[in-house]
């Protein structure tokens, strides 16, 4: 009896940073591991304006290198706390956070990332060069494993 491999469930973490080419790379490569299923999280939605057209702008992009549908969320006022709400929903298997360099991030500045990572969950960390931000195609600043391996820390 043959098995077929199950979806892993990627939760992907980003705002502003939510189409830029260095996410966009790392979603493809996750797609090109094996079966995968994926999520967008805005995680701190203060404007909804703002949100909703991150969400427009960013899911066809993330669907194109995903290869797939990729469902869109909104989070809360506290990040933390919608990741946490999600992972426990959603029962994913790998986060990617992308986000802004820790000198621009509030998010990094308040350790997201660590508090992500007390999920138990495997977390990549993609922070895009301003560079990219700007509509660059070369980046190569991806952090792997369970934590910032190789620097980022508080």
């Amino acid at each position: 009896m043959e098995t077929t491999p199950s979806k892993k469930r990627v939760l992907v973490v980003a705002n502003r940073t939510a189409a830029t080419h260095r996410l966009l790379d790392e979603v493809a490569r996750r797609q090109k591991t094996g079966p995968s299923e994926f999520a967008l999280l805005i995680p701190d939605v203060g404007d909804r304006k703002q949100a909703d057209w991150t969400l427009d702008n960013a899911l066809p992009l993330l669907r194109r290198a995903a290869g797939g549908e990729v469902e869109g969320l909104l989070g809360g006022a506290d990040p933390f706390m919608s990741v946490r709400d999600t992972v426990r929903d959603g029962h994913f298997d790998e986060i990617i956070v992308s986000t802004l360099s820790k000198k621009t991030s509030k998010g990094l500045r308040r350790d997201l990332v660590k508090k992500i990572e007390s999920l138990g969950v495997p977390v990549t960390t993609v922070t895009p060069t301003q560079k990219s931000l700007k509509g660059a195609v070369e980046d190569n600043d991806v952090t792997r494993g369970l934590g910032l391996a190789g620097g980022g820390g508080s």
